[in-house]
C-alpha cells in the first residue's frame, strides 16, 4: 500500500486501545432490560443485521464497545436527535446474528446536545466517553449505571466553515493518545477533510489537542450523494478504516462501504502521523444501509457496525474487517 504521509518517518503501528469491561454500565443497564421486560429486536432486512429502533429518532450514529460477556457484546450508542426529551445516549445488549437491544441512558450535566454524531471510549481511562456533535463541539463523559454525566465540553481545534463532523476515533501506543476526526464531505465536490492530533483532558475535563495534521479523502465507494467519512475506527495495527455511506434522503435508498484508508501513528514522543492510502481498499459494501458507526472491537478483527436509516430506524451488525 503506497501513502501519502504528512511528515516522513519510520512506521509505528499504534495499539488500539484495551477497553476495560465497564461492569457498572453493564450491570445496571441489563438490570433495566429485565425490569422493563425489554424483548430482543426483530431482525432487520437479512445479512445480519438486527434493528434497534423502527423510526427517526433511533438511529445509531456511533458507538464505542464496552465489554463482552457469555458471548453478549455490550457498548454504548449514540443518537442524533436534537428535540428535548429525545433519546441521545443508549446502552446496547448485542447477540451477533440472534438479538439486539437498547436501554435508553439518562442525560445529566448541563443540556442536552445537538446531534450527536460519535462516541469513542477513552483509553486506560474506565467508564470515561468522548462524544462529538456534527458542529464541532467535544464532550468528556462518564457512564454510571442509566446515567451519563458531562465532565467537560470544549470545542473541536481547526473548525472550518461549513464543516460537518460525523466521526472521531482514539488510538493510544506509548503512554500517548492521538484522535481523528473528519468533516464527512458531501458528493463529488466537497471530499471529507481528516484531521489529527495528540489528544488528553485538561485538568478541568475540557479536551485538550495538539498540532493538527489535515488531509482531503474521497471514499472509492459508494457514489452519488455520499457521505465520505460517516465513521472512523483505527485498528490494533494502525489502520485507518472508513465508513462512508450515500445518503439521497430520509427514505432512501442507502448504500455503504467500510474502506481500509490509510493509517494513523503516534510516536514514542508523541508525534501523530496520519497518511492515506493512493489506492484505498474496499473492505465490504453493504446495499440498503447507511453505516454512520465502525468500532474496532479491541484485540480482535471483529468491527460493530450501526447504521442510521433515518424513517426506518437502526440497526447493528459485525464482521471481520479490522485484521489489518
Amino acid at each position: 500500500m503506497f501513502l501519502r504521509k504528512t511528515a516522513p518517518t519510520r512506521k509505528t503501528a499504534p495499539t488500539r486501545r484495551t477497553t476495560p469491561t465497564h461492569k457498572a454500565v453493564l450491570t445496571a443497564a441489563t438490570v433495566a432490560l429485565v425490569a422493563a421486560g425489554a424483548a430482543p429486536a426483530p431482525a432487520a432486512s437479512g445479512g445480519g443485521w438486527q434493528q434497534v429502533g423502527a423510526d427517526i429518532t433511533s438511529g445509531v450514529s456511533g458507538l464505542a464497545y464496552t465489554g463482552r460477556a457469555q458471548g453478549t457484546t455490550h457498548a454504548l450508542v449514540v443518537r442524533d436527535n436534537k428535540k428535548p426529551g429525545q433519546n441521545r445516549v443508549a446502552a446496547l445488549t448485542y447477540r451477533p446474528g440472534r438479538s439486539a437491544a437498547v436501554e435508553p441512558m439518562t442525560w445529566a450535566g448541563g443540556s442536552e446536545p445537538i446531534d450527536l454524531e460519535a462516541i469513542e471510549a477513552v483509553p486506560g481511562t474506565p467508564d470515561e466517553y468522548v462524544a462529538l456533535a456534527s458542529r464541532g463541539l467535544v464532550y468528556h463523559l462518564k457512564a454510571t449505571g442509566t446515567r451519563v454525566e458531562v465532565l467537560g465540553t470544549s470545542p473541536l481545534p481547526a473548525i472550518a466553515v461549513g464543516d460537518d463532523y460525523e466521526s472521531f476515533a482514539l488510538t493510544s501506543r506509548h503512554g500517548r493518545t492521538a484522535a481523528v476526526w473528519a468533516d464527512r464531505g458531501a458528493g463529488k465536490d466537497r471530499p471529507a477533510t481528516l484531521r489529527a492530533a495528540s489528544f488528553a483532558f485538561t485538568k478541568y475535563g475540557e479536551a485538550d489537542f495538539g498540532p493538527v495534521t489535515t488531509v482531503r479523502y474521497r471514499t472509492p465507494y459508494p457514489s452519488g450523494p455520499v457521505r465520505h467519512a460517516s465513521d472512523i475506527s483505527v485498528t490494533d495495527a494502525g489502520h485507518l478504516l472508513i465508513g462512508a455511506a450515500s445518503d439521497p434522503g430520509d427514505d432512501g435508498p442507502f448504500d455503504s462501504a467500510v474502506v481500509d484508508a490509510g493509517t494513523l501513528s503516534v510516536t514514542r514522543t508523541g508525534k501523530v502521523r496520519l497518511g492515506l492510502s493512493d489506492s484505498p481498499e474496499v473492505l465490504r459494501k453493504f446495499k440498503g444501509h447507511k453505516i454512520e458507526a465502525v468500532e474496532c472491537v479491541p484485540n480482535s478483527r471483529t468491527a460493530l457496525l450501526g447504521t442510521d436509516d433515518e424513517n426506518t430506524g437502526g440497526a447493528v451488525n459485525s464482521a471481520k474487517l479490522c485484521g489489518s
